[in-house]
């Protein structure tokens, strides 16, 4: 029997440690051939290159889209996904896949279900049906309707795209990939120096006695105000003094004035307890967050692998309003003030649990046997 062609597009950072065992277990399978596609920050230095770990990782890629405008504002994310959007018809047309897998509710990966949708390809989705603040949740919910088949990432999310007006029997919960990694790791030591394996830039500091990890990320509904949000971040940990690794952040509207108040404050203060990078390989990065006191900002990480790890969490402003979320995460606004506070709150909750409520860490090979086994199909009726 021929193997099913399963192309699956990486746009993001972020995206790859949603998606890497599904990769695997895809790649693995005796009755699935991947075609994995990069594009967009994935393919950029300046965001951390994700394809070199992908690539060192073992994945063979199909194809690189370039597509990403310089700019970091309203204007250069419609431009960037048209882009996407141009390049990735011409890369499914001459793939021809059976499916193709767009990941969550990057405002980029839009692009990737028009192209594949509009070309009668199988579209795949995964992580749809949550809630959260910024452009992804209107383009979550728009990849939902272009998708044929849904994999989500928790029964509540199961029961909103079957609101949507999704077949029931084509929304399955598979848990989140990314808690698989969360299990690999979670009896881990931390068997890596941070800063002798990755670089980075700022000044040694001294994080064996404990530390924290800050990743803050603009929120497109509020580009405008960035610079200020990430202004008191950095000066609710600098006045902490505790030990920090620092993470560059996406590119969305308003990673400028994100990226050019972390270089201010870094070159006119000088903070001698924060040590910035731009990525980790996901593991790595899992392993620090695991022994790491608390994880400060917007990303969704700290609500998905830091529930699953029992690492509290600081979460700032409204990039993940709404979100399901465990007991680990204390919400704050972006007011200094209340940073600190929370951070020094959070760092004392060390007796958390483990919470499964994105899965139990075997995402990725339940979703390779869907992949295998479900009727594949690219017309659908809504359901009411």
């Amino acid at each position: 029997m021929q193997k099913r062609k399963i192309c699956v597009v990486v746009t993001a950072r972020p995206s790859y440690s949603r998606i890497k065992t599904a990769l695997a277990a895809i790649d693995q399978h005796p009755d699935l051939e991947l075609q994995l596609v990069i594009a967009g920050s994935a393919l950029l230095d300046r965001y951390g290159n994700a394809v070199d770990f992908i690539e060192k990782d073992g994945f063979k890629i199909s194809s690189k889209v370039f597509m990403v405008l310089e700019g970091e504002n309203p204007t250069t994310m419609a431009k960037t996904t048209g882009l996407g959007l141009m390049e990735l018809t011409n890369v499914f047309y001459n793939l021809k896949p059976d499916a193709v897998v767009t990941i969550a509710d990057r405002f980029e990966t839009i692009a990737t279900s028009i192209a594949a949708s509009y070309q009668n390809i199988p579209l795949v989705h995964i992580q749809g049906g949550e809630v959260t603040g910024n452009i992804d949740e209107k383009v979550r919910h728009a990849n939902t309707k272009l998708a044929d088949l849904h994999l989500v990432s928790s029964d509540d999310a199961r029961d909103r795209v079957i609101k949507l007006g999704e077949y029931p029997e084509k929304v399955i919960n598979t848990g989140c990939p990314s808690i698989d990694l969360a299990k690999e790791i979670s009896a881990s030591d931390l068997y890596f120096n941070p800063i002798e394996k990755y670089g980075g830039v700022g000044p040694e500091i001294d994080f064996q006695n404990g530390y924290i990890v800050v990743m803050q990320h603009p929120l497109t509904t509020e580009y405008h105000e960035s610079k200020k949000q990430i202004l008191a971040t950095l000066e609710a940990v600098d006045e902490l003094g505790l030990p920090t690794f620092w993470f560059w952040p996406n590119v969305d509207a308003g990673s400028d004035g994100t990226s050019n108040g972390i270089r201010s404050y870094r070159e006119k203060i000088k903070p001698n307890n924060i040590h910035f990078f731009k990525n980790m390989e996901p593991r790595d990065f899992l392993v620090l967050l695991k022994h790491s006191k608390t994880l400060i900002g917007n990303s969704s990480v700290g609500i998905r692998e830091c529930a699953y790890l029992g690492v509290p969490v600081v979460n700032i402003g409204n990039r993940q309003n709404r979100r399901l979320r465990a007991q680990n995460v204390i919400d704050v606004k972006a007011n200094k003030s209340e940073i600190k506070l929370a951070i020094e709150q959070s760092i004392e909750r060390n007796n958390l649990t483990s919470s499964d409520i994105y899965g139990n860490g075997e995402a990725g090979k339940k979703i390779a046997d869907i992949l295998a086994k479900t009727e594949l199909s690219f017309s659908k009726t809504i359901t009411y």
